[in-house]
């Protein structure tokens, strides 16, 4: 190792400071006690989202030969943390480091932003089994908003359909955004708050109706259960289904209610209140009094950090919110528009600022409610991020977006202020920036070259799910996408950069593969033989066989006759870095399928990769006339 490596881990710690001075000195190390005890490898059992093992205590010696590593990490002091949050800073800018959403005619971002550019208006016939109302021809309508995945979320059918498909919809959504931010797995431990708590992450969501509780309540009948009135499980439920630390706050403010929970939630970000916080919103209009003439829906999401944390640990920058305000009109109450004038704070000091508002977005959404804020947000972090200004409507089409230049003629960020005024009066604002890296920073200079990292080394790849059906499933999307033709040279990462992904960016779930491979094709067909028989190479998994680079798995889930939950120990983060360090993938693989996450060492340097999401697999899931799950078939249909 050289200097700037060894530097680099004990920065990370995967090297204590002992180590450190000795590779770096030349020093020899002073030697561990012959009395040492091997560590115990525990599981993260008990906590949310994360699979336990029951039995008898499991305890694995170290591999000759593999270094020892250890940590100063206590259990007060999570044991991935790197930057924690509430720390004074003068730069005051918040990065965008993962953005989601479903809009009309557009199930993800892809197609929200192909709209954009074509000007399309998503005005159309309500989609097969919604009563459309009065809204005819003319409403802005998601389509298979009665689908949800309940095995992936773990809700029972019954527990599904007594909850509101909004809150259904932002489970989604959300689990995709942070998935494609790459920030459910062990990076979600590593957010640390001020006060030292992990999974520091804040939940602020934006929501008003209650069409659901409406549609339940007109076929009540005595005795029959009704869904739950308020929102405020809306955050809830995300937060205590992730064992989240952070705030968790719903805000029904009318259309303004996105730009306001951004806005509460950058102040808990300044506050050290929590490390990064996924600010979302949803409305749907199922019940036939809301449906009138260009009613809309939508459901949307971002997460958010600090800039220097975002920059100092790798993550993908889509924008930046320079700053956000909210103020109320008072008794003039205005004529309840839109008004970039007239809104809340200063507007932008620079020149050529695009504005954005409710106005700006409806032909794509309609009126949108409470998703009206991250329509117009979503919309202008894809323009300032792709330089390109969406169309105007169908006769004006898309066109390239010039910085701006100072007078000096030195180029500034594309800039982007939105605007969005509720009915009842409150409107709030928001100031996007693109995003132009310091390519002078070392983190940086990092990301510069690691998408090939450890090209031609043989790398373990971790994949899970909560069933075997949804790790097919997702087995199958990640082989597609590593086979995918027209992709432009260089654009497919390393195979070492995927593996850290995956590794870093997902959460452990109970149903585990595990593939040792040389290369991306070689890992390709793996995943697509498993995923051609999945059960077939689980009860394969089940025996003990050297790793060929062939897939192999395990279902993990809690069976008469299994060994005992596993304690998180400091011990067992400093076990499963030296494991990783010394390249153990015949041990990491056993430990991993019988239930272990091995995920739990120290996060290795390196910028977030772009990988597919989780599959899920949804179904119909709602109220029956007689107040029973009225639930269809398990559909195959993925998102």
């Amino acid at each position: 190792m050289d200097n700037r490596e060894i530097l680099t881990r004990f920065k990370n710690g995967t090297l204590d400071r002992q180590h450190a001075v000795a590779l770096l000195t030349g020093a020899p190390l002073a030697p561990a006690p012959p009395s040492a005890a091997p560590a115990p490898v525990p599981s993260a059992g008990g906590e949310a989202g994360r699979p336990a093992i029951a039995g008898g205590p499991v305890v694995v010696p170290v591999p000759s030969g593999t270094e020892a590593v250890s940590s100063p990490v206590t259990a007060d002091d999570p044991a991935h943390a790197r930057v924690p949050a509430g720390r004074a800073d003068a730069d005051d800018r918040f990065a965008v480091i993962g953005i989601g959403g479903r809009y009309p005619q557009a199930p993800d971002l892809a197609a929200f932003w192909h709209n954009l550019l074509e000007g399309r208006d998503t005005a159309a016939a309500a989609p097969p089994g919604r009563d459309a109302g009065d809204a005819g021809d003319g409403g802005h309508f998601l389509e298979h908003v009665d689908e949800f995945d309940t095995a992936f979320f773990g809700l029972t059918d019954e527990e599904a359909v007594l909850t509101d498909p909004q809150e259904r919809l932002f489970l989604h959504t959300a689990w995709e955004t942070l998935e494609a931010a790459g920030q459910a797995g062990a990076r979600l431990d590593a957010l640390v708050s001020a006060s030292g708590r992990p999974r520091s992450l804040g939940v602020y969501a934006a929501a008003g109706s209650h069409d659901y509780l409406l549609l339940a309540a007109g076929q009540w009948t005595p005795g029959r259960a009704l869904p739950a009135a308020g929102h405020g499980s809306l955050p809830g439920r995300l937060s205590a289904l992730l064992d989240l630390s952070g705030p968790s706050q719903c805000v029904d403010a009318g259309e303004s209610s996105f730009l306001v929970a951004l806005h509460q939630a950058l102040a808990a970000l300044r506050a050290g209140e929590c490390a990064a916080a996924l600010v979302g919103a949803v409305e749907l209009r199922l019940h036939p009094s809301r449906q009138g003439p260009g009613a809309g829906e939508g459901v949307g999401a971002v997460l958010l950090k600090p800039l220097a944390a975002a920059q100092q640990d790798g993550d993908t920058v889509h924008a930046v919110i320079r700053s956000t305000a909210v103020a109320h009109a008072g008794r003039s109450g205005g004529d309840g528009g839109d008004d970039q004038d007239g809104a809340a704070g200063p507007p932008p000091a620079e020149g050529g600022t695009l504005h954005e508002s409710g106005q700006t977005v409806r032909a794509g959404v309609g009126d949108a409610g409470a998703a009206t804020g991250a329509a117009a947000l979503t919309r202008a972090v894809l323009q300032v991020r792709s330089g390109t200004l969406a169309a105007a409507g169908a006769q004006s089409g898309a066109g390239p977006w010039d910085r701006p230049r100072r007078a000096d003629g030195v180029e500034g960020p594309r800039r982007a202020s939105v605007v969005v005024r509720g009915s009842a009066g409150t409107q709030a604002r928001a100031v996007v920036e693109e995003y132009l890296p310091d390519s002078g920073t070392g983190a940086e200079r990092d990301a510069a070259g690691a998408a090939g990292e450890d090209d031609g080394q043989p790398q373990l790849v971790l994949v899970s799910a909560p069933t075997l059906e949804h790790l097919a499933a997702t087995a199958r999307r990640l082989a597609a996408w590593l086979t995918a033709r027209g992709r432009p040279a260089g654009a497919l990462p390393g195979l070492g950069a995927l593996a850290r992904e995956l590794r870093c960016g997902r959460a452990a779930l109970d149903c585990r593969l595990a593939v040792t491979a040389q290369d991306s094709a070689q890992l390709a067909t793996a995943l697509d033989e498993f995923a051609a028989q999945p059960q077939a190479a689980a009860d394969r998994g089940r025996r003990p066989a050297p790793v060929t680079g062939l897939a192999r798995t395990a279902d993990t889930r809690p069976r008469p006759g299994s060994g005992p939950l596993l304690d998180d120990l400091p011990e067992t983060r400093a076990y499963l870095t030296a494991l990783w360090h010394g390249h153990r993938f015949e041990q990491l693989t056993r430990l991993w399928l019988a239930g272990v996450d091995v995920t739990r060492a120290a996060i290795p340097a390196g910028p977030v990769v772009a990988l597919p999401t989780s599959a899920l697999r949804p179904r119909s899931l709602w109220l029956g006339p007689d107040g029973a799950a009225g639930t269809g078939t398990a559909s195959e249909r993925t998102r």
